[in-house]
Formats: structure tokens, C-alpha cells, sequence
């Protein structure tokens, strides 16, 4: 309960946190602190953000991590961690917006800013069970309904967020009858954890997932139609 207060708190009126709090709480909450400042209102500082990175690349990254399951997707947040943080060689231009218009509502506005401090477009993100036109709406215009939820509990996971917590965010009742549709957080932690990747780590990191997962390449789209969120260990 105490983790729902802080971040709906911190959604209502976080304005007035110093960095450092944000920062601070981003450890003790283990969250990543790009998101916190999102949430809180705040611009992102750009060493939190990804350097400029391939949109297919970050396609395939995103779609071959998503065949891993548990174990693996601990095994390739492991190695994604332990590959070096590599300076840009250039000043980074921030990420555009993911979606195809502006936020017009608050929630919609964080959203689309947690997708775009992964480096993600709309597009790039790996099968959710919700159709582009969706994801679209969801980036530009977020309403507070029953009918939503299953959308939110949709996304949560990519984004590396319990859906307790970016329920608190979004200021929806969580049930504890609600599970992750095809992906939960620790599909998401993956993707939190290669921010820092350039292109040619982002490769590295796919080929390292197809290893885990034993998945071969066939050269087309091939989505995950279930995912792993039924084996989740936080639901046993």
C-alpha cells in the first residue's frame, strides 16, 4: 500500500520533488529513475535517456526477448547489464514521441514518455495482444474506465512495471484478479536494463536472447501469441 501512495502521490503533485528525491526514490522503489521523473512531471535529464539506436534493430531486440521465458529473461538482463556502458561519441538527441499525435491527457502524456525512454516507438514494441490503433490511442488520449484496464495490465509488462504500481499511476483501482495479459515486468526489466545499449550491443543482445530461448530465425514476423506471464513467479 505504502508503494501506491508514493507513486499516486507523486502523480497528483510531484512538481515540487528535487531531482535528487526522484532519484533517490527510483532506488528504493526500483523503478527506473527516467520513469519517475516522467511521473512526477519532470523532464527527463538525457544521460537517462537511450542514445540514438535503429528502429528495426530495436524491433528484433524487443520481439526476440519476448520468446524467452523466467529463467532466460534473467539470464539476458544479467548480460545486458554486464555489457559496458560505451560514451557517445556525440551529444544524443532525445527520442521523438512513439505515437502518431501529441498527449492530450495527463496519463496518456506518461505513457508514451515511459515507451520513449526505452527508445521505442509504437511500433517497435514486441505483441501485446492489442492491435496498433489501440497503442496509438492509448499514447495520445487516456480516459479512467473499467473497459481500459485490461489495456493497462496489457502494457504494464513491456514497460517493466507491476501492474499494482502503474495502476497507483494511472489512479485506476487495481484487483488483485488482474494478471499481466502476455508479458509482465520482467519482460519489461529487459528492455529497462538496455537504455544504455548502442545498435550494435542492441545485436548482441538479440543474438543472446535467441541462444537463451533456443529460438531460430526464420526471417519473418513471427509474434509470441501467448508469452510467459502465466508462469510468472509473483502469481503462484
Amino acid at each position: 500500500m505504502e508503494r501506491a501512495i508514493i507513486l499516486s502521490e507523486l502523480a497528483a503533485s510531484g512538481a515540487d520533488a528535487t531531482p535528487q528525491r526522484l532519484t533517490e526514490l527510483a532506488t528504493e522503489l526500483d523503478i527506473p529513475a527516467a520513469d519517475l521523473f516522467v511521473v512526477a512531471g519532470h523532464p527527463v535529464p538525457t544521460e537517462l535517456l537511450p542514445p540514438e539506436r535503429g528502429a528495426r534493430i530495436m524491433a528484433q531486440f524487443a520481439y526476440r526477448a519476448s520468446h524467452c521465458d523466467h529463467s532466460q529473461l534473467a539470464a539476458l538482463e544479467a548480460f545486458v547489464r554486464s555489457l559496458p556502458h560505451v560514451a557517445a561519441s556525440e551529444p544524443s538527441v532525445p527520442p521523438s514521441w512513439p505515437g502518431r499525435r501529441p498527449a492530450e491527457t495527463t496519463f496518456a502524456a506518461v505513457l508514451g514518455a515511459m515507451i520513449r525512454n526505452r527508445g521505442f516507438s509504437v511500433r517497435e514494441l514486441p505483441f501485446m495482444g492489442l492491435s496498433l490503433s489501440t497503442l496509438h490511442r492509448m499514447v495520445r488520449r487516456w480516459d479512467p474506465s473499467p473497459h481500459h484496464r485490461q489495456q493497462l495490465a496489457a502494457i504494464a509488462g513491456p514497460l517493466g512495471w507491476t501492474l499494482a504500481d502503474l495502476f497507483a499511476v494511472a489512479d485506476e483501482p487495481h484487483s488483485e484478479e488482474l494478471r499481466p495479459m502476455v508479458h509482465c515486468h520482467h519482460l519489461g526489466r529487459v528492455f529497462a536494463a538496455a537504455v544504455p545499449l548502442t545498435t550494435t550491443q542492441l545485436i548482441k543482445a538479440a543474438e543472446e536472447a535467441d541462444r537463451l530461448s533456443v529460438r531460430e530465425d526464420h526471417g519473418v514476423w513471427q509474434p509470441v501469441s501467448q508469452g510467459f506471464a502465466q508462469e510468472c513467479p509473483d502469481f503462484r
